[in-house]
Formats: C-alpha cells, structure tokens, sequence
C-alpha cells in the first residue's frame, strides 16, 4: 500500500484526516502517530499495534502494543483511571506491590522490561549502588517493593553485590595497589544495574 491508500483507509474507515506525507512520516520514523492513530493504522494494515512498535518501552506503548486503553489497564490493576492516566503521562510508576505484579501480569512484562516501562531505571541503580557499599540487607524490602521477585532471590543478589563491590575495594586498600584500582569500584558501581540482573539471573 502507498502512504496515500494508507492515507485514504484512515479517512474512510476511522474518519481520521491524515495526509499522505504524514504517514510517510510514521514510515520513516520522523514521526510517531498518537494512541488512536496508531489503533487505526493496525485496523488498515491489518495487524495489531504491537506489530507497529519496534520495540515498546514505555507503559503507554506497552498498553498500546497489547490494545488496551487507559481506562481498561486502570481497571486491570485497581487504580482510578485518572491515577492511572497521570502515572502514564509522568512516566513514573507509583503503585503498590499488588498493583506493580498486577501491571506485569496485565502488560507481560518481566523484571527488567518492567522497571525501564515504570521509569525506576534510576531508582533501581541508585537503590543498588547504597545496598553495595553500605549494609546490603536494608535494602532488600526496597527492592523486592519495585520488583516482581522472590525474596530470597533479591538477597542473593545483593548480598553477591555487596560481596564483589567490597572485594574490589579492598584490593584497592592493599599494600602495592596501584592507583588504578581504585577505578575497578567505580566501574562495578557504574555497571551495578547489569550485574544485579546477572546475580538474579534474569
């Protein structure tokens, strides 16, 4: 299909009113159609919207891609939709355990796709770089709050986080350790997030 039958399938199905040069656009990736642009461009391409996602990230293309809206996500996992709407909007999750393993359950996602969908990325890595260097086991309740493993799995890890960072740093301490050492700490907290999910073997 050319972007003008494409064009014309959204005018006469959808009543939608897109140019040609507009889906020519959304071919190229120059720009992205909104929630029902994008369900009505599976509707003429005869596909689904996540067929249409390169690679989802956030919780809106993650609903998207399973061809839920805000109101019926909402629902799913037992928030109002307008609580809903503002977490999606923010790109910042602030849901309850339940909530959180209802939203993985609803979106399929595992542990790692949710957390970069929830926008905790950052919380995660800070969260993991305090339990390395400090008392490992405060952390735990934390992070078993923001991901959806077992308890004991998420001490695991992080008692090898600890473990490896404080190995590191103590060959640093060593008589005859070059000042370089010191920068295998730094890189290892650097990279805090990589090697949780190595230890959780996710």
């Amino acid at each position: 299909m050319t972007p003008g039958h494409v064009a014309y399938g959204l005018r006469a199905q959808y009543g939608l009113l897109v140019h040609p040069d507009t889906v020519l656009a959304w071919e190229r990736g120059r720009a992205v159609p909104g929630e029902q642009e994008l369900t009505a461009l599976a509707g003429v391409l005869w596909c689904s919207p996540a067929e249409l996602i390169a690679a989802a990230s956030s919780l809106r293309e993650h609903r998207m891609a399973r061809g839920l809206t805000a109101d019926e996500l909402a629902r799913h996992v037992g928030l109002s939709a307008q609580a809903y709407q503002r977490m999606e909007d923010e790109g910042r999750w602030r849901g309850t355990e339940r909530q959180t393993a209802a939203l993985a359950e609803v979106l399929g996602l595992g542990p790692r796709a949710l957390i970069t969908a929830t926008g905790g990325d950052e919380r995660l890595a800070a969260l993991l770089r305090d339990a390395a260097t400090t008392r490992w086991q405060a952390y735990v309740k934390p992070a078993v709050k923001m991901l959806p493993l077992p308890k004991r799995t998420v001490e695991s890890a992080l008692r090898r986080l600890h473990a490896e960072y404080h190995a590191r740093m103590a060959a640093t301490s060593s008589w005859g350790a070059s000042a370089a050492t010191g920068d295998e700490g730094r890189a290892y907290l650097d990279g805090i997030t990589g090697h949780f999910w190595t230890a959780t073997g996710v």
